[in-house]
């Protein structure tokens, strides 16, 4: 066990009171039948689990006011909270029981993994870690390999040079009428558009993400990273425990505002939510706007400073707008290890499966409804519905579909914003500006409806809602800055 482990703060008992002694007593209270120990029951109640407290209302109604009363009069004699005192108390005892049952000869400690492990956590030479991991980690090798090296390949060797050109001769020979073919192999077709960009564009940007994200995660690297950046977060209204859900958001948004479960409060988990849906591009997004800001450092300082200041601002403005009790946290640190290679191999295989199961067929639904749209007419009017958010931004007309696309998929508006860029349609400061807007864009239709999932209609639409005019207002206000200082990008 790392000595990281054993940093927590002490908890001292107050004079003439007795944690056990009072646990007896709401113990005592407690008549019902549970299925598991009146003891473990007991534990909850101290930390106010929300399940058992509504289990034991309903058991034990006739004395849960009085064990309420109870657990209001042992908060009072601690400074911190019950749960964080219980969980002290746990790693006490199992520290105990770790010296009498484990001897550690003289040098035989792991001095380099335990030095490297403190380094990771200290406030100095812990963010210097955290910029050289994102910098050779996401800049470096999701940006420059997975989004330039195998994107280039794929996109523009495979696909644009054998796949489309044979796809679309094959339908123009057994497929007569152009509507259908369309669907298919048009501008927006299925195989030449949403094939092109799950399998040319979004997978090697994911896979290469994902197996990033394994090695971070079999390292022991994430709970050290929810250590460095609490007290970050605590202004935020989050705790470090909020750095999980936050990571996977670069992966899928969907799935992390699903793991913003696993926060403690009602407050956290919808200062988290929104976040993720505002200022948290997934991987592919990510992946793309590297490959089009790559080389060009300004733009890309400016697209990264947006976002920080974004994603710091409306955590901060959330954290004093929405009621509730501050976050605390404490998290057990696992040792500091290097990663081994069967384990990232299976992790990035069994995400990239999920990916080709749960995605793909988004991409094709996509295209799909890009199609419907189009022959209805309905593509054009929501094309000149975003005609005035889009002047204000100070970009072409042309991507108007960008965003459409991002509303049904982010990664999949981001590809189209790549294919726009290799057009030569956007200016310097036009290609910034447009990757702003579709970083903090909407959050997409499976996002839309895993918030509205885990937060309700009201939450879920508001947050999308208010989204949906900051983010233009952002692009807007940084494209008339841009423009009216006159930088060149």
């Amino acid at each position: 066990m790392s000595s990281v482990n054993l940093k927590l703060n002490e908890v001292h008992e107050p004079e003439d009171f007795s944690l056990e002694i009072e646990l007896g007593r709401v113990e005592a209270l407690l008549k019902g039948a549970y299925t598991i120990s009146r003891r473990s029951v007991a534990l909850l109640l101290l930390q106010e689990d929300a399940d058992i407290l509504g289990l034991v209302q309903k058991t034990d109604a006739a004395t849960f006011d009085a064990i309420r009363s109870h657990i209001e009069h042992v908060k009072k004699h601690y400074t911190h909270p019950l749960d964080y005192v219980i969980a002290s108390r746990r790693q006490e005892e199992a520290s105990e029981i770790v010296k009498k049952v484990w001897r550690t000869g003289e040098g035989t400690g792991n001095g380099i993994a335990e030095t490297l492990s403190r380094l990771t956590i200290h406030p100095v030479s812990g963010i210097l870690i955290l910029f050289m991991i994102l910098y050779w980690g996401l800049y470096k090798y999701v940006g420059g390999f997975g989004a330039g090296t195998l994107v280039d390949f794929l996109e523009k060797r495979v696909f644009d040079q054998h796949v489309n050109p044979f796809l679309v001769a094959v339908f123009a020979r057994l497929v007569p009428w152009a509507v259908l073919r369309d669907l298919f192999v048009g501008e927006y077709g299925i195989l030449t558009l949403g094939l092109r960009y799950s399998f040319g564009i979004i997978l090697p940007i994911v896979a290469v993400f994902f197996s990033f994200f394994s090695v971070i995660e079999d390292t022991g690297y994430l709970p050290r990273l929810s250590l460095l950046i609490d007290r970050l977060f605590k202004k935020l209204g989050l705790s470090g425990r909020a750095v999980i859900p936050m990571v996977l958001g670069f992966g899928c948004s969907t799935m992390a505002t699903m793991v913003t479960r696993t926060l403690p409060t009602k407050r956290e988990r919808i200062i988290a939510t929104l976040l993720l849906a505002l200022a948290v591009p997934c991987s592919a997004q990510l992946g793309v706007i590297l490959a089009l800001l790559g080389g060009k450092a300004l733009a890309f300082g400016i697209w990264t400073l947006v976002m920080v200041a974004v994603f710091l601002l409306i955590g901060f403005l959330a954290a004093h707008i929405l009621p509730g009790e501050r976050p605390s946290f404490y998290m057990e640190v696992p040792p500091l290890r290097l990663p081994k290679l069967s384990n990232v191999m299976v992790k990035t295989l069994s995400r990239v499966w999920w990916y080709i199961q749960e995605v793909v067929p988004l991409f094709i639904v996509a295209s799909v409804l890009i199609w419907l749209a189009q022959i209805t007419k309905f593509f054009d009017l929501m094309t000149a519905a975003l005609k005035t958010p889009i002047a204000m931004m100070g970009l072409p007309v042309t991507t108007a579909p960008v965003f459409i696309f991002g509303f049904f998929r982010r990664d999949y508006g981001a590809a189209g914003l790549y294919d726009l860029n290799q057009s030569g349609a956007l200016s310097g400061v036009q290609l910034v500006t447009a990757c702003i807007a579709l970083a903090l864009f909407l959050p997409c239709i499976a996002q839309f409806l895993m918030n509205v999932k885990e937060r309700g209609w009201y939450v879920g639409l508001g947050i999308s809602v208010f989204i949906l005019f900051f983010s233009f207002s952002v692009a807007a206000l940084v494209n008339f800055t841009l423009v009216h200082l006159g930088v060149v990008l």
